[in-house]
């Protein structure tokens, strides 16, 4: 069992990524045997989950945008945005936690991507916010109030959400371990480029 303050992240595990999905992930469905049994066994005294949580009209779908493709990159409120296939819609059965996992023993599932205005890639902070700012979602400081000083990170997708919280988390004052066998990336062509920004944020890679 690990220390009582490091704690495991599981980002967006979620049927919408997986093969077959709306948004697939390359071989996302491959990394839920080792998640499951990675919660199973107990060995993190604390587990949080994501949840892409999207309203049907979100702003980070492509149907949104007349004329727009999905993977097409915008600006919307002054950010670069990449325009999604609809996916992780509120309530259907691609935006539920993976059933083969056993989520009973998550101490907090945390949903995100909730403002229709706002993409939200990473579990500790909104892609950007009205005054450029990036508002946080309130997980780092449940965290800490835990006495929590390592989060260890795993999930979908390796290039984007798990990315992103992996570098938040760094940011907010945690020492983080990016599991990557535990990944998998919307693009495997993106990998070269996620390992050198998880270095740069001095976060250690593991596999």
């Amino acid at each position: 069992m690990y220390a009582a303050d490091v704690a495991l992240l599981v980002v967006d595990l979620q049927p919408d990524f997986m093969p077959g999905g709306a948004l697939p992930c390359q071989q996302g469905d491959a990394i839920v045997p080792g998640i499951a049994a990675l919660l199973a066994s107990r060995h993190y005294r604390t587990v949080v989950a994501t949840q892409d949580w999207h309203p049907a009209d979100h702003v980070s779908f492509a149907s949104q945008h007349a004329g727009r493709a999905p993977f097409e990159v915008i600006d919307l409120h002054g950010h670069a945005q990449t325009l999604w296939p609809d996916h992780c819609v509120q309530g259907s059965p691609g935006a539920a936690l993976d059933p083969r996992v056993g989520w009973d023993v998550a101490d907090l599932i945390l949903r995100k991507g909730t403002d229709q205005q706002v993409d939200s890639y990473s579990a500790f902070r909104e892609n950007h916010g009205p005054r450029g700012g990036r508002p946080a979602t309130g997980l780092a400081g449940w965290l800490h109030e835990r006495g929590i000083t390592e989060v260890h990170v795993c999930g979908l997708a390796r290039d984007y959400c798990v990315l992103w919280s992996a570098q938040d988390a760094a940011i907010s004052g945690f020492r983080v371990r990016f599991l990557w066998e535990l990944t998998r990336p919307v693009s495997s062509a993106n990998d070269a480029a996620t390992r050198i920004a998880l270095v740069e944020g001095g976060i250690e890679v593991v596999g």
